[in-house]
């Protein structure tokens, strides 16, 4: 489904990603971790990239009109489905079916706001469920998201996860709870100044390991049997 060869990408003389080389089949649950500066984003946007064509993506950005109301925002995930009047006709009066639709999606969101409710009035766990709420009205195959729940408590986050995997075949998210990627993902993959130093199933990884990793140098290279150290392994 996704190849990267030794991708390796600068933003002017910072070398962000160095020689990335990753697989990605259909089906997979994966989670991408790593300090501030890692890689991350830079990761998922490629990933992104690669996908678009199948993938419902969440950014950090999110992209949400703040003029426009929740319901809005989260029809604008369906607007390449419809003509250009019907999109217009429902700018102006809302149909039943996507009033239906994205109140359910609304409530499966534990979004407990009006459809009606301008973007620019929500909190920034209901920003971020909203353009989740996009995301799922894409209807689409792949999630790809970059950490789109960090402004939610854990219990929350945990239950929308899980949402979202029953709802898409494939979900690849930056996420930094590791608790989080332990339990919800089967992969796992870890970033350190642009070097991928972890590449594993998360069954075969634990907390103490991955916390420990956000230590660690890119010159490490963290397998299930190891222990890293400040100095690497």
């Amino acid at each position: 489904m996704l190849k990267l060869e030794r991708f390796s990408c600068t933003f002017g003389n910072k070398l962000a990603l160095d020689a990335i080389d990753l697989i990605i089949e259909p089906g997979e649950k994966v989670a991408i971790i790593g300090r501030s500066g890692s890689g991350k984003t830079t990761l998922i946007n490629q990933i992104n990239a690669q996908l678009h064509d199948r993938a419902a993506f969440c950014s950090q950005q999110q992209g949400l009109v703040d003029s426009l109301s929740v319901f809005h925002n989260i029809f604008m995930g369906a607007l390449g489905r419809h003509h250009f009047l019907y999109n217009l006709l429902n700018l102006a009066y809302p149909f039943k079916r996507p009033l239906q639709d994205i109140t359910a999606i609304i409530g499966s969101l534990e979004l407990d706001c009006p459809v009606s409710q301008p973007v620019s009035r929500l909190s920034g766990g209901q920003r971020q469920r909203t353009a989740v709420g996009r995301a799922l009205y894409q209807n689409m195959p792949v999630f790809i998201g970059d950490e789109p729940f960090s402004a939610l408590d854990p219990m929350m986050s945990s239950r929308l996860i899980t949402l979202l995997m029953a709802q898409h075949n494939t979900v690849i998210m930056v996420l930094h709870d590791v608790n989080m990627a332990l339990t919800h993902f089967d992969r796992i993959i870890g970033l350190c100044e642009g070097k991928k130093v972890i590449d594993a199933a998360a069954d075969t990884l634990n907390s103490d390991l991955l916390q420990a990793f956000y230590h660690c140098t890119a010159d490490a290279v963290i397998s299930p049997a190891q222990t890293p150290t400040q100095d690497g392994v």
